[in-house]
């Protein structure tokens, strides 16, 4: 693809070179940072975390057991800082965050509404993020409190070498799909979705979570339609590319591939065939109408 000598987004907060010290108190690990905010938080903060593990699941499949094993310690989690560096890296993906940001921006104003874009935070391993540290075992992940996509680059080596879905619209296709979370989050449908959470049963909850992430799917691709159009970005075999990957990491692939029987009803993302559909469908229509997966009957989707 076509990324370079475009405009790069001032919204993004470049973190690698930071150091975390301190093993912190305890429950400052991951987990039991994870485990103090769903026992003492308000609901909306209880709601906003396990969004942020579900979205943070996007590809890794990681396990909520597997997330809650963070350490504890006995002193303060402190930040050192070093220079941030100014990588290839970190261009393309302040670059495409600003895509993001003018594709967005015009479409909301073409249905009289108004973009408020959301923060990216670039980071290596761990970094500090309200109540607690982003891990990059969650994946590139958004969270709707402080409307802040989170995302550590050496994932996408990951996405290469574990799932088969290299290139650099893949990686774009990540970067639109957690933007396309920030979008519903402006729209009212995560607020939805999360409002939900133990008012219905586990297995329809994982639903509404498959048709969320569905339509940031589709949200990706109605980007890729329109930022084609402003930016002539595309090259041949980009979107091909970017549907390897939806597919790479649809909920039964994530699940043969860890060795696991496919249970439907634990899906909470979607099947790789509709994760690509809905992406291409985006792509193909650019219409945001198009999208409205909590319309469709479920086993249309």
């Amino acid at each position: 693809m076509k990324w370079k000598n475009r405009r790069r987004s001032s919204n993004v907060d470049d973190r690698r070179g930071q150091r975390i010290s301190g093993g912190g108190a305890r429950g400052a690990g991951l987990g039991g940072i994870i485990m103090t905010l769903l026992i003492r938080g308000s609901m909306r903060t209880r709601l906003l975390v396990i969004g942020a593990v579900l979205a943070g699941m996007f590809f890794f499949g990681v396990s909520p057991q597997a997330l809650m094993s963070g350490g504890g310690g006995s002193q303060p989690v402190t930040t050192q800082v070093a220079p941030t560096p100014n990588d290839e890296m970190g261009a393309f993906l302040s670059t495409m965050k600003a895509d993001n940001e003018d594709v967005w921006t015009q479409l909301f104003q073409a249905h009289g509404k108004q973009y408020k874009a959301s923060k990216m935070v670039i980071y290596s391993d761990k970094t500090v993020m309200p109540g607690g540290l982003a891990d990059a075992r969650m994946g590139p992940f958004y969270m709707p409190s402080n409307q802040t996509i989170y995302i550590d680059p050496h994932f996408f080596n990951e996405m290469s070498q574990r799932f088969g879905a290299p290139g650099d619209f893949a990686q774009a296709y990540v970067v639109a799909h957690e933007v396309g979370h920030h979008v519903q989050h402006q729209l009212g449908y995560t607020d939805r979705v999360h409002s939900q959470r133990g008012r219905v049963s586990e297995k329809e909850y994982n639903r509404l979570s498959v048709r969320l992430e569905l339509q940031a799917d589709f949200l990706a691709g109605v980007f890729a339609h329109h930022a084609d159009r402003q930016f002539q970005f595309l090259e041949s075999g980009d979107i091909e590319e970017a549907m390897n990957c939806a597919r790479a990491i649809g909920d039964d692939a994530l699940q043969k591939g860890a060795g696991r029987k496919v249970v439907a009803d634990s899906f909470t993302h979607g099947t790789s065939e509709q994760r690509a559909r809905w992406f291409n469908r985006g792509y193909r229509t650019g219409n945001l109408e198009d999208g409205d997966t909590f319309s469709v009957a479920y086993e249309q989707l």
